[in-house]
């Protein structure tokens, strides 16, 4: 089912959003967007990503008509240590809507810490947070989601770490429909940002609490091994190394050992 301007603009009302068969990248032409000047919650769509990013610089591919592809402008009253929150708030409502499949287990579904979206241990969708800033004040944040919808990863370098919804449901997805109700799960906690809530129900689907893991760290790319023994406020991961310090680590790449 091809995702169209038409299709979504049934499936989403008023909402403003502006939708491109292919970009380079969603969260390129909401920044722009959010220059211009658009409300908060207006979004930008494609059907076909070329130059999409994740984390760290690294390419999200997908073919045209496999995935649901956008980027949301918001325009949070956050302080600049507290911006960790929209990849929570990101991460949280795709879980959500997720869990509203009544195909999908609720088990199947969880977070790797801090921003990827599981089904059965495998990547189902991605969250990318990037502020938009005009010398030092927040013009707003671009939210950019990608969730893998009908890509069958068999045979692929990816087969054991990625997958699709429909790859693990066996039910066919409206992409369009699948956005609306996203974003109303968006809405929803974008209005409780600052919410206690919004922490406890990410931390409460986090899959990586209690694991033995291997950081990769940001700042100066030494690997660091422990415990997961918790995230703090700000989402902060908490790992124990094996001399019992406990490190607070806010960007890194982790894998799972063992």
């Amino acid at each position: 089912m091809t995702l169209t301007e038409g299709s979504l603009s049934g499936a989403l009302g008023s909402r403003p959003f502006r939708f491109f068969p292919e970009a380079e990248s969603t969260n390129d032409l909401a920044r722009e967007w959010l220059i211009e000047g658009a409300p908060s919650g207006a979004v930008v769509f494609c059907n076909y990503q070329s130059a999409g990013r994740g984390r760290f610089g690294r390419v999200w591919n997908a073919p045209p008509d496999t995935a649901l592809l956008m980027s949301v402008i918001l325009r949070p009253h956050l302080s600049p240590n507290q911006l960790g929150r929209i990849t929570m708030l990101g991460a949280v409502a795709v879980a959500e809507i997720l869990a509203g499949l009544p195909s999908l287990p609720m088990e199947l579904i969880g977070l790797k810490w801090p921003n990827d979206v599981q089904l059965a241990g495998r990547k189902v969708a991605g969250i990318l947070s990037e502020g938009v800033w005009h010398d030092d004040q927040l013009m707003g944040v671009v939210l950019g989601i990608g969730i893998n919808v009908r890509i069958d990863f068999s045979g692929s370098v990816l087969q054991d770490s990625a997958t699709s919804i429909e790859r693990v449901s066996g039910v066919r997805i409206d992409r369009s429909d699948l956005a609306a109700h996203l974003l109303k799960r968006i809405d929803h906690w974008t209005s409780r940002i600052t919410d206690r809530s919004l922490l406890t129900a990410w931390r409460g689907r986090l899959t990586t609490i209690g694991q033995t893991v291997t950081v990769q760290m940001v700042e100066d790319g030494h690997a660091l091994s422990g415990t997961v023994v918790d995230v703090d406020d700000l989402g902060a991961l908490l790992v124990k190394d094996p001399e019992g310090s406990v490190h607070r680590i806010v960007a890194g790449d982790v894998t799972l050992q063992g």
